[in-house]
């Protein structure tokens, strides 16, 4: 075939189908380097600001050469979070089928806001959300909202639960406000993460009505410490407790729990970012024993699903407080009918189509690969802090209840020189936390990838930089460890 027939017979390809294209490209490029490319970013702040901080062209450029120089500009800032030795924050991977449905996310670009504006991601949702309450084995009336991440599930669950306590004692919070509301209090975990105070801050509740709730050794709130507190004050009250602490992953009793707050009167919200996914592994799952008994839960897809970011969900079993404390109804849309508008249970308007990488990634793994998922990352963190503290000069500080522990070496300041060591090296990446007045290094795995090599190559990047720090006189111990 001649050049001119072939170009009369082929198809021209048009601008977007070949900026698809070269992004990805550019996708499989970086995937395929995962495993030689440093974990930690290389770039410094100032040389991404030289990079990425173009001028702003007076003409547009084609789609091609934009995709090309945002590449080349933004690489050296990329951290490795999608490989299996990113350690330092509970940060999932993309599994295959989720990476792929966000893509085609992207390219249908629905309005997850009402049915009609879209009405697969509707229905999309609707579904996904049936199976999450069946695998977390929460009552069959909760609602489901699909939200950005805990965050937000925190704020929508936290608005209902305000809704429901204030409704309780007469009062419509969505109609007459909080002025002259009778105050509400929040007993929470001391050792709660930081978005639960955010998310009471956003709701107008204030920092001032959280009070701490007495823990044992083992970092769970008492049963008499609750009781105590609910008994001190007859205000409306909502619970916060937490399936899975952000250091050492600890449970709350909540089979004990969650009964002393209901005959109290009181709401029990639960900050399950990645601990709720205890519930899907047969082995784990006693962790989370009496979860189903509380009255909201939160996660994060995007930890422990390995789904891409933006992706969280909020559970309420008061599906009527949920709907009354976020619902929207206006002239100009029409109304779902029996179908799910989904901005009756998030704070969205306009949004993300995110139930389809959900959906794709709970079909792609099904019962049997979340399990599987779940017990080997457990193992993963079990192996990488062991190995880490059998280290010279390492201590163990908390042994994984699931999948996040703590080692240290020697003092703070040395705990966190071997961590910047290591994240320079690249081999690993990790983060630092001060838990109980010292310094120490958080092991973190949910990242699908991890395998046992990753973990090897960890411990021998920390033994490597524990080696250099080691007077020479010590080496030959340190070889033999």
């Amino acid at each position: 075939m001649s050049a001119v027939e072939s170009a009369v017979t082929e198809p021209a390809v048009t601008e977007d189908e070949a900026a698809l294209r070269r992004a990805a490209e550019h996708a499989f490029a970086y995937l395929d380097s995962l495993e030689t490319r440093p974990v930690a970013a290389t770039a410094s702040l100032e040389g991404l600001r030289q990079a990425l901080g173009r001028p702003l062209p007076e003409r547009g450029l084609s789609a091609i050469q934009v995709i090309d120089e945002l590449v080349a500009d933004a690489s050296p800032g990329i951290l490795g979070s999608q490989t299996g030795r990113h350690f330092a924050w509970v940060i999932g991977g993309g599994g295959p089928a989720a990476m792929a449905a966000d893509w085609l996310t992207t390219v249908w670009d629905q309005n997850a806001g009402i049915y009609a504006c879209g009405p697969a991601a509707s229905v999309v949702e609707e579904v996904a959300a049936e199976w999450l309450k069946t695998l977390f084995e929460l009552p069959g009336e909760t609602s489901v909202g699909f939200v950005t991440g805990t965050q937000m599930a925190h704020a929508t669950c936290l608005a209902a639960a305000r809704h429901a306590v204030l409704r309780d004692r007469g009062w419509d919070v969505g109609r007459q406000g909080l002025s002259g509301a009778p105050p509400i209090r929040i007993l929470a975990n001391p050792d709660r993460h930081g978005s639960v105070d955010r998310a009471v801050r956003f709701l107008g509740l204030g920092s001032d009505s959280i009070q701490p709730l007495a823990l044992d050794d083992a970092g769970r709130v008492t049963g008499a410490g609750l009781q105590a507190a609910l008994a001190a004050d007859p205000a409306p009250t909502i619970v916060v407790l937490q399936a899975g602490e952000l250091n050492t992953a600890a449970f709350d009793p909540f089979a004990e729990l969650a009964p002393i707050a209901r005959a109290a009167g009181a709401w029990t919200h639960v900050d399950g970012a990645f601990g709720l996914w205890a519930k899907v592994s047969p082995a784990r799952r006693d962790l989370a024993r009496g979860l189903e008994l509380c009255d909201s839960w939160t996660t994060d897809c995007h930890k422990y699903l390995n789904v891409p970011y933006d992706s969280g969900l909020a559970f309420v079993r008061d599906a009527e407080a949920h709907r009354a404390a976020l619902t929207l109804s206006t002239s100009y849309l029409p109304a779902g009918g029996a179908a799910r508008d989904q901005i009756e249970w998030n704070p969205e308007f306009s949004r993300r189509a995110r139930g389809f990488a959900v959906y794709a990634a709970l079909r792609e793994l099904g019962r049997e690969g979340l399990a599987a998922l779940v017990e080997r990352t457990c193992r993963h963190a079990e192996a990488l802090v062991e190995g880490l503290a059998a280290l010279p000069g390492a201590e163990k500080v908390a042994h994984p209840a699931l999948n996040q522990g703590l080692v240290r070496f020697g003092d703070d300041l040395a705990t966190d020189r071997v961590i910047a060591a290591v994240n320079a090296g690249g081999e690993a990446y990790f983060g630092g936390v001060t838990w109980r007045g010292r310094r120490c290094m958080r092991v973190s795995v949910c990242n699908w990838r991890t395998s046992e090599a990753d973990v090897a190559r960890a411990i021998a990047a920390a033994r490597a930089v524990l080696a250099e720090a080691t007077p020479a006189s010590a080496q030959a111990a340190l070889g033999s460890a």
